[in-house]
This record gives structure tokens, C-alpha cells and sequence, in this order.
């Protein structure tokens, strides 16, 4: 008797098991529950945009002392990595809030440091020298592609611990890996380094290239990206061309 309780127990894991592995067949990875990303690339990045803001001329700071929002944004940081250190996985909605309050944090700074520089531009207030200029202007581009791409990624389906739950069917970007799933590896779903990408190509080709925007909201977001770019790049290098002649 127990012979055969323990040979119905091995056939019913050896059942579940196979259940299993055909669900993941079936079910991509993008729309199941899965494990969270690393975390250690998308801190990279934020550290990244905070050291950015340090070389922006103290007329483009929004506060008066240079380290204030800085400072602030690291604190944010800090208390994302204390909850969640190797991997961003869901604990508590403080979590999703706290994320999203250190996104709106380094956009503020860097979208008053953008329309500091284009007021000194249009006004004639940017500056004799070129050099200076542009990478004051390169600063700021470079930042704002951070800084979408950190929207892109906290939104795309509810954000990063709504994706690790697989809670939302409906991508808000579509990913050349979603339409042909035989180009990636059966455990593929977009991380932020898929979202930096997507942000840095709206930027330099001020539109979709191989991601494409599904959602109204992602749409309006990209276009928001692209116009930003536009202007910043546009004002900087004539600019930068006026005074080298």
C-alpha cells in the first residue's frame, strides 16, 4: 500500500511538473509571474543623473545650495536599496511611491535646469563660449534621457514590481521580443536597460524606432521626450554655432 501511495505521489509531481514547463511554454515570461530585476543597473543609472546635476552652472539649480535636491534624491535612493538591495521585487506600496517621488525629484531638477538654459538662450544670456555651452547643453540632453527612461520603466504595465506579478496583460510598449519570440530566450521581459535604450533613440531619432509606443499615455510621453530634445538640441548648437563665428 505504501508502495503504491508513494508511486501515485511520484506521478503526480512528475504531472505538475509537466503542467509546469507548459505554462511557461505557452505563457511568455513578460506576462507571468516571475523574479524582479537586478537592481545594481538602474541604481548605476540614477547615481549617474545625480552626479550629472553637480556640473550643471549654479544658475541652472533650482535651490540656491547646489547639494540640496541631490541630496535628497540619494536619500530616496538609499531607502529603495535598504528595502529591496539585490533585486526590485514588491514589498509594500511605500516602495512604488518612494520610486516614483525620486523620479519626479530629478525631473524637477533637470526640467528647471532645461528651461533656465532655453530662457538664457532665447534671451542672448547663454554665454561667450562655446565649449562651455555645449556641454552644459550635453548635460541636460543626457539627463533627460535618464530621466524618461526611468518613466518609461515605472509606468510600461503598472511599473517594475507590477511586471515581477505579471498583473497586467497589455504592454503599454511593445518590444521586438513580445512580437517574435523565437529571437529571445524563453525567460525574456524588458529590464530598465531596455527602457535607457528606448529613451536614447527617441531622443536622437525624435521618434519610435523598434519599440513601439501602444498606450495614449506612452505615446504623449515619448512625443513630450522627443519635443524636449528637439528644443535643447536645436537652441544649444546654433547657439554654440553664433558664437564660434
Amino acid at each position: 500500500m505504501n508502495d503504491d501511495m508513494a508511486d501515485a505521489r511520484s506521478r503526480l509531481a512528475r504531472i505538475e511538473r509537466l503542467l509546469e514547463s507548459g505554462e511557461r511554454e505557452l505563457i511568455p515570461a513578460w506576462r507571468r509571474a516571475t523574479r524582479g530585476e537586478p537592481r545594481w543597473t538602474v541604481t548605476a543609472v540614477i547615481l549617474a543623473a545625480v552626479a550629472l546635476q553637480l556640473i550643471l552652472p549654479h544658475r541652472l539649480i533650482l535651490l540656491r545650495t547646489v547639494w540640496a535636491l541631490p541630496a535628497l534624491e540619494l536619500v530616496l535612493l538609499a531607502g529603495l536599496i535598504a528595502a529591496n538591495p539585490r533585486r526590485v521585487e514588491p514589498r509594500t506600496r511605500l516602495l512604488r511611491y518612494l520610486g516614483l517621488a525620486l523620479t519626479c525629484v530629478i525631473s524637477l531638477a533637470n526640467g528647471w535646469a532645461a528651461l533656465r538654459l532655453v530662457g538664457d538662450l532665447v534671451s542672448g544670456e547663454g554665454g561667450d563660449s562655446a565649449v562651455p555651452l555645449l556641454l552644459t547643453g550635453g548635460v541636460i540632453w543626457v539627463t533627460n534621457v535618464i530621466v524618461f527612461a526611468l518613466w518609461y520603466w515605472e509606468w510600461d504595465r503598472g511599473g517594475p514590481m507590477a511586471r515581477v506579478e505579471g498583473q497586467h496583460q497589455f504592454p503599454d510598449f511593445l518590444f521586438v521580443q513580445m512580437q517574435s519570440p523565437e529571437l529571445a530566450p524563453p525567460d525574456w521581459e524588458p529590464a530598465f536597460l531596455d527602457y535607457l535604450y528606448l529613451s536614447f533613440t527617441n531622443a536622437t531619432a525624435f521618434s519610435p524606432t523598434d519599440v513601439m509606443p501602444l498606450s495614449r499615455w506612452s505615446k504623449m510621453l515619448m512625443m513630450l521626450q522627443s519635443s524636449v530634445s528637439l528644443v535643447t538640441v536645436v537652441l544649444v548648437v546654433a547657439r554654440a554655432v553664433n558664437i564660434l563665428k
